[in-house]
């Protein structure tokens, strides 16, 4: 998936959020240990160090949400994480976002953690982000 296309699905799947331009994937996905998955019209984006990895983001399309997308977009990103040796994974979310929330829920994720007023959006709210944690398996190729 291109950089642009990734700044698009980003922008609006994300409305009021601070979205990341097509440069800045550009410039992030060439950084060391930063992979992506991507099944048609949504990705994921990590960064893998030592035996960790963080989920940096992962979007759907608007068009082409809960057709069960970002859960398979998900376990991508999993298996290629523990591919490249990672054992633990990270995110953060937005403490509002249900579906979110329910999806790394129902695929093994944990909250271990808050960051109070983490995330400013344009409309100058803050809200706080939930941290998430699993281990990962490896799993044959």
């Amino acid at each position: 998936m291109t950089p642009e296309r990734m700044a698009d699905i980003h922008a609006r799947a994300m409305p009021g959020a601070r979205s990341w331009s097509a440069s800045e994937y550009r410039a992030l996905t060439g950084s060391t240990g930063v992979f992506t998955v991507s099944i048609a019209t949504s990705f994921a984006i990590g960064r893998a160090v030592l035996d960790q990895v963080e989920l940096l983001l992962i979007a759907t399309d608007p068009e082409a949400q809960r057709q069960g997308l970002g859960r398979k977009t998900l376990r991508g990103f999993e298996h290629d994480a523990a591919q490249r040796g990672a054992q633990t994974a990270f995110l953060e979310v937005a403490a509002s976002n249900t579906p979110a929330l329910r999806l790394y829920s129902s695929c093994g994720w944990a909250q271990t953690s808050r960051r109070k007023n983490y995330y400013r959006f344009s409309d100058g709210r803050r809200e706080d982000a939930l941290i998430f944690e699993k281990t990962l398996h490896p799993t044959p190729s």
